[in-house]
């Protein structure tokens, strides 16, 4: 096969932007959404919580008070750990649109073409998505238990790409998701020197998935 061109970069950032419970997104029956309550009062105090958490994870981090959270968000304390019983869940509700968006990539990308072509597309979109992502990405690496619902979601996304690449022989055989998903992690977590190196790196993390022969 012809070699793939690599830019890790070539997603648009803003596709990250999205927020999780936009009115696109609340259309979507995947189950990574569903936990949003159908109730209008309950959904508003539910996006109003989201929102709040964006808003505090990204200025003080994952370890921000839970007070402050519900402060902003403008709803008592028991009304945010009736929806968010733990802050690991808050975080998975944060990131579920962005992973539905990297699982859908993962099956529009797969079918025809060449499938090496399709699991190097649906990587490069999930380093993208980790990078801005911190906290997925380490609980990826650290801790899967961590989010269950997301890491399961992007496993199985992994698979519908991975899967067809060894039933045609561009990767090695004996691959499974979970190498494939710590070669994205390791390429995510990286500090690189400019885009040129972070590339040259995707393009060698490639050639080490194919066969050895």
């Amino acid at each position: 096969m012809g070699s793939i061109p690599v830019k890790v970069g070539s997603v648009p950032d803003s596709i990250w932007g999205v927020s999780p419970f936009s009115s696109e997104s609340s259309e979507m029956t995947d189950p990574l959404v569903s936990k949003r309550p159908a109730r209008a009062d309950a959904a508003r105090n539910f996006d109003a919580i989201v929102a709040a958490a964006r808003e505090v994870f990204e200025r003080s981090g994952s370890q921000s008070s839970m007070d402050e959270i519900a402060r902003i968000a403008g709803v008592g304390s028991a009304t945010l750990y009736r929806h968010f019983p733990r802050r690991d869940d808050l975080v998975e509700a944060l990131y579920a649109r962005e992973v539905a968006l990297v699982c859908e990539y993962a099956e529009s990308v797969t079918g025809e073409g060449d499938p090496f072509e399709a699991l190097t597309l649906w990587l490069r979109r999930l380093i993208v998505a980790m990078g801005t992502k911190r906290l997925l990405m380490e609980g990826l690496a650290f801790e899967p238990s961590r989010y269950p619902t997301l890491i399961e979601a992007l496993y199985a996304a992994g698979r519908v790409v991975l899967e067809p690449a060894k039933e045609a022989g561009a990767v090695a055989s004996d691959l499974e998701a979970d190498d494939v998903m710590r070669l994205a992690i390791a390429v995510s977590a990286a500090v690189y020197r400019d885009d040129a190196q972070r590339e040259r790196v995707f393009a060698a993390a490639l050639r080490g998935l194919r066969p050895a022969n």
